[in-house]
């Protein structure tokens, strides 16, 4: 895909993201997944003097690219705890937040993070580097059963049970430790003509485990509602099913399963009203320069008053 000067990736639909927050020139923004800083960059340019914008990203290589503006601060910090550290900035509500989920191209492309079934390299996969659990503690430690829900949840993998028996069989021979490893102990298990995709699964299902990726969302989602002004706007980018389901039943319902809760007029009970009841997916051109926007998904939501 296209890359930006500073090595990481152009932003999936910049100009659509942009156009979700809605920008108010001395508004209060968060980006919770600054990255190489595409997004804020452009947040940046639609401030005036008065806005301010707010970025969070736990990845030590993200942090490199902090950007040098007085209306910029950057956390070092997990998105899960925003509410938390808006408050030690002394901000209770802002305007828009912005969430581009899932992994940058920079972190794909770097070898020896893991996260790419491309390079052999050791199984790490985790966005925080100082975090305890990887990639291999994952394969090594987990039992059958443990195994067998994580590639069958976060995987989607239709032989997730003799996957997982698979992988606790070949690793009485020798730990699993590198992306080759994996490859050659699930060989039996893939698919012929669909490697790819299949190690694309047992990959991301690793990477969601190791990350606690579903948790953190559902966390920061509920966090939202309380950290947005009225009239204020959410904007969410995923990138796979999991991610999407989660983020539309939030933004439609208030909640992650079931239906709306009501009051007892049965007047409805949610933080927020969609802008677009469908999400906003890349467009053909876009497409053409930039791989990574296949898979994704923008959905806008706005605080209700």
């Amino acid at each position: 895909m296209a890359n930006n000067p500073n090595g990481y990736h152009v932003p999936v639909m910049l100009e659509e993201c942009i156009e979700g927050l809605a920008i108010k020139p001395d508004g209060v923004y968060v980006d919770v997944t600054f990255g190489g800083g595409g997004h804020s960059r452009e947040i940046l340019k639609k401030l005036g003097d008065k806005g301010r914008l707010i970025a969070f990203d736990q990845d030590p290589d993200a942090v490199k690219n902090a950007l040098d503006d007085p209306r910029f601060t950057l956390v070092q910090h997990n998105f899960r705890f925003l509410k938390n550290n808006l408050r030690l900035l002394g901000v209770r509500q802002v305007d828009g937040i912005l969430a581009d989920l899932g992994v940058s191209s920079h972190q794909f492309d770097s070898p020896d993070r893991g996260f790419s079934t491309r390079y052999d390299a050791d199984l790490d996969m985790r966005m925080d580097q100082v975090a305890d659990l990887d990639a291999k503690k994952v394969l090594n430690n987990y039992s059958e059963a443990e195994l067998h829900r994580i590639f069958g949840m976060y995987g989607e993998i239709k032989n997730a049970r003799s996957l997982a028996k698979t992988i606790v069989t070949g690793r009485l021979s020798s730990p699993i430790e590198t992306v080759s490893g994996l490859r050659d102990v699930i060989k039996p298990q893939v698919p012929k003509g669909k490697e790819h995709k299949y190690h694309a699964q047992v990959f991301q299902a690793l990477r969601i485990e190791v990350n606690g990726e579903l948790e953190v969302l559902q966390d920061f989602l509920e966090q939202t509602g309380a950290v947005l002004k009225p009239g204020g706007r959410l904007v969410v980018m995923s990138y796979h099913s999991l991610e999407d389901r989660l983020v539309k039943n939030f933004m439609q319902k208030g909640r992650f399963k079931g239906e709306v809760e009501k009051d007892f007029f049965g007047n409805e009970i949610k933080p927020f009203h969609v802008v677009s009841r469908k999400a906003v997916t890349a467009s053909l051109a876009e497409l053409e320069v930039n791989n990574r926007a296949r898979s994704a998904k923008l959905r806008v939501a706005e605080r209700k008053a």
